[in-house]
């Protein structure tokens, strides 16, 4: 467990200087969209600071492939559900996100068929690789 919160913190230091990152580009598409033109300097700095946390818990959660001798799929699972409510959490604090049902519903179904894609693919280029190596021992 010392091993994995280490791995955390690393990996969560790493990543945690996207979180003004996200803040600008939520606020390009909300400027688009001419949803928002002005934001007070309070919520700037309670957003910046949120989304700073949330890529700390999204780079950090990471580690959990890396120390704990999980089986991938319980490892993703775990993942998803630490991401899914960093995420949720942090745009209904900042109001990225309404809270209505509707709103949080359109945002489940669109988070787990993203993460479901990006874990096929990921899946598919592992047992691609594990194949090529197989078909290289095997000469």
């Amino acid at each position: 467990m010392k091993k994995f919160i280490i791995e955390f913190l690393k990996r969560g230091a790493m990543f945690a200087s996207l979180g003004p990152v996200i803040v600008a580009i939520v606020y390009i598409f909300l400027g688009a969209g001419g949803v928002v033109e002005t934001v007070s300097v309070t919520r700037l700095v309670r957003e910046i600071l949120t989304s700073t946390f949330m890529a700390f818990i999204a780079a950090g959660v990471s580690a959990v492939y890396h120390t704990e001798k999980l089986q991938l799929g319980m490892a993703a699972l775990i993942q998803g559900a630490v991401l899914f409510l960093d995420y949720i959490g942090i745009y209904l604090l900042n109001g990225w996100l309404p809270l209505k049902w509707q709103a949080i519903a359109l945002f489940t179904a669109i988070f787990a068929g993203v993460f479901l894609i990006i874990w096929a693919i990921v899946y598919l280029c592992i047992r691609n690789n594990i194949n090529k190596m197989n078909k290289q021992l095997n000469g």
